[in-house]
């Protein structure tokens, strides 16, 4: 029950710390490659220096066999999705940024089940659906179905971070050398990405880059104590941080937004309920 507790709640401070980012991205004014390769650089320049300070990184050595696997995580996790989330927050908004990458439950829950035998119950499917419910309100805004370019790209970017995540839950690794490898592959990655297009540098870098570190090392503890399912249903309130900070900054809040949000919420604190447990009925 300890190990339930303590996940969960690794899960909700997650929820905040992930809020911030839509934003940050949002007011990116520079090259939205270089943003994403500095800001991997700035989160693994942190999470380095915690483990050399640790001394973590010893366990690396120990365990070489977890580097193509950590190199897959940096691909999928980091440079795709970045490159998907900065273009898509750029053409759309850091409402719908914050709202529609919460569809991360969709690809969380058949992923979970294919790949690491997590038992997906109805009662969970059925907070699940409130949450997608709550999505579509955001999407469509009350219009026929039409997604956009931006809202697209925004869409693909949690499949890309389940892809990592499945990947990381399997690593031998403890969860700040999982964020460095993550962030280091994700950065070598985009780097002839951001020379071929122009190398900028903007103050925004470092504030991503704390949301990156600090975030990652919330959730990789999460995962590794719960389900990977669960902890992304817990995190998927997180437009609350988003959309209070987009209002401020002058975005428009819609009633569809706030119907939408309610019905997310509420589906979120069913899902928070819900004990992690994988197909054979054992928990884990």
């Amino acid at each position: 029950m300890r190990r339930e507790t303590l996940g969960t709640l690794f899960a909700v401070a997650g929820t905040f710390i992930y809020g911030l980012e839509p934003v940050v991205i949002k007011s990116n004014p520079s090259n939205p490659i270089s943003f994403a390769a500095f800001s991997a650089l700035v989160a693994s320049g942190f999470l380095w220096g915690s483990l050399l300070w640790s001394g973590g990184w010893k366990e690396i050595e120990k365990e070489r066999s977890g580097l193509k696997k950590a190199f897959l995580m940096g691909l999928f996790g980091t440079a795709l999705a970045y490159l998907a989330y900065s273009f898509g927050a750029r053409m759309s908004t850091a409402i719908n940024a914050a709202l529609i990458t919460r569809s991360e439950v969709l690809f969380s829950f058949f992923l979970s089940w294919l790949f690491l035998g997590e038992k997906i119950t109805r009662r969970l499917v059925g907070y699940s659906a409130t949450i997608l419910a709550g999505l579509v309100v955001v999407i469509l805004q009350g219009r026929s179905m039409e997604l956009h370019l931006g809202d697209f790209l925004l869409f693909l970017v949690p499949l890309f971070w389940q892809l990592g995540h499945v990947i990381a839950k399997k690593l031998p690794y403890s969860p700040p050398t999982i964020a460095a490898l993550r962030n280091t592959f994700g950065f070598l990655l985009l780097l002839p990405l951001a020379v071929a297009t122009g190398l900028e540098f903007s103050r925004f870098v470092i504030a991503e880059g704390l949301v990156i570190a600090v975030g990652q090392l919330v959730w990789y503890r999460s995962i590794k104590l719960i389900n990977l399912s669960k902890a992304t249903a817990i995190i998927t309130p997180a437009p609350a941080v988003a959309i209070g900070l987009s209002i401020m900054l002058g975005e428009s809040f819609t009633l569809y937004h706030a119907v939408g949000f309610t019905l997310i919420t509420l589906g979120t604190l069913g899902a928070v309920r819900t004990k992690s447990e994988l197909r054979t009925g054992t928990a884990l």
